[in-house]
């Protein structure tokens, strides 16, 4: 077993360790007695992909609806651009105005509302300095993550808009928690 897929499977430990015991987790208190962890896929190196960064210096806003009928607006900061099984796709990062910390990704591929939560997933990343054009950045599907809002309607989640809908599958990261 790589170093990779043996931290990845300990990220994975400490994750259900919290979502069953932190006051914290989105998991209602009184359904964590029966709560044995989440689901993924298996880790796949081939959904740990190279992307190439645009920066957007002047961020255009976005409106996201969101999994409670509101909308939040984020700003377009980044563009990353990789390859998956021999095609080429897009995702765009985002952040909140004032806010200078991870990016956010969320996405929706083909194994959405099937295998993984109908809502979509979210990746974050938080490059350890200011990403510049050009920059090559990991993007890694296997930590590719259910938002809040699929365990308890106590979260208002954003949706990930059309712009970050993938038309491929991504079997990589947590599967649907309800499936």
């Amino acid at each position: 077993m790589t170093d990779y897929t043996e931290r990845l499977r300990e990220n994975r430990a400490e994750k259900d360790r919290v979502f069953a015991e932190e006051r914290g987790s989105p998991i209602p208190p009184d359904e964590r007695d029966d709560f044995d962890g989440l689901d993924y896929f298996e880790p796949d190196p081939d959904y740990r992909v190279e992307a190439t960064v645009t920066v957007h210096d002047d961020p255009a806003p976005v409106d996201m609806e969101t999994s409670d009928d509101r909308t939040v607006r984020y700003l377009r900061v980044v563009t990353f651009e990789f390859a998956l099984d021999g095609e080429s796709y897009t995702l765009h990062g985002y952040r909140q105005e004032g806010r200078d910390d991870e990016v956010f990704v969320p996405f929706r591929d083909k194994t959405t509302g099937q295998q993984t939560y109908r809502g979509g997933r979210y990746m974050e990343l938080a490059p350890d300095r200011e990403l510049t054009d050009g920059d090559r950045v990991t993007l890694d599907f296997n930590l590719a993550y259910t938002p809040f809002c699929a365990f308890s309607d106590a979260f208002s989640c954003p949706l990930p808009p059309e712009e970050n809908w993938l038309e491929t599958v991504v079997p990589a990261g947590e599967r649907d928690p309800h499936a």
